[in-house]
């Protein structure tokens, strides 16, 4: 929505043609940019809450900065872009408008383009059961941390040492949500379902032997977790997890 638009808006409000309320939803129907290519959505933080995030897989480093210089113009204080590789982001740093940087995140194969937020708040505890399945972690930790979340980070507590686990309880029991990242069977959400009185989003990951199917067996398990308590999303999710888990942690707030 354009400037002029958004004043038309407002002096209908103050001249007693719409309420607040009417105006607001003018404002979130507002129309995307169009790119030919994309169609960045700058109204995503209105309705949402969270502004839009790009998927750089698929996609070029010029379509990547193109969107992203689209969303900083619409006023989007900061660019989250998932499934980068270092190649693309170094190339698509060269593209972007000058004064736009981009840090880049290769343990989450995450970009940041702006400044995330420094006010964080509620907890989320985020668990992968082993060090092999770190990057879907970092992935969900780093979305969490710009989304305004605090985040503390449990890796390789799995259950085959179910002790390492449980030497962390305080954490588990006074987090807001947690998000539960395994492969091989995907035993850990359950046992952290059993543990925790807050949601439990379990990620299976591609990590395991062939009998695992590439994380097929760990979703199965997760989603025939006997725990309550425990949703599931896609395999090596670890974004989607996290979107979630921050709704969670920001709406007890």
């Amino acid at each position: 929505m354009e400037q002029n638009e958004v004043r038309a808006v407002l002096e209908r409000v103050a001249g007693g043609e719409l309420s607040v309320d009417e105006a607001f939803v003018k404002i979130k129907e507002a129309p995307f940019t169009e790119l030919g290519y994309a169609k960045p959505d700058c109204q995503r933080g209105v309705r949402l809450g969270v502004p839009e995030v790009i998927y750089g897989e698929g996609k070029t480093a010029e379509q990547i900065a193109g969107i992203s210089a689209s969303l900083l113009e619409c006023g989007q204080k900061t660019v989250l872009i998932t499934r980068l590789s270092k190649e693309k982001a170094s190339q698509a740093e060269k593209l972007l408008p000058k004064g736009s940087a981009l840090d880049y995140r290769p343990e989450g194969r995450i970009g940041i383009i702006g400044e995330p937020t420094h006010e964080r708040i509620g907890k989320i505890v985020i668990a992968a059961g082993g060090t092999s399945d770190i990057p879907v972690a970092e992935e969900a930790a780093i979305t969490a941390e710009v989304l305004g979340n605090n985040v503390v980070r449990l890796y390789d507590v799995g259950v085959a040492g179910l002790h390492r686990l449980l030497s962390h309880a305080d954490d588990i029991m006074s987090a807001k949500a947690i998000i539960a990242i395994a492969g091989m069977e995907g035993a850990l959400a359950s046992v952290i379902g059993g543990l925790a009185d807050c949601p439990v989003i379990a990620v299976p990951t591609s990590i395991g032997y062939g009998a695992s199917f590439n994380g097929l067996a760990a979703l199965l398990s997760m989603l025939n977790s006997c725990a309550s308590g425990v949703s599931v999303v896609n395999i090596d999710n670890g974004f989607g997890a996290s979107y979630q888990a921050s709704m969670i942690n920001r709406r007890s707030k």
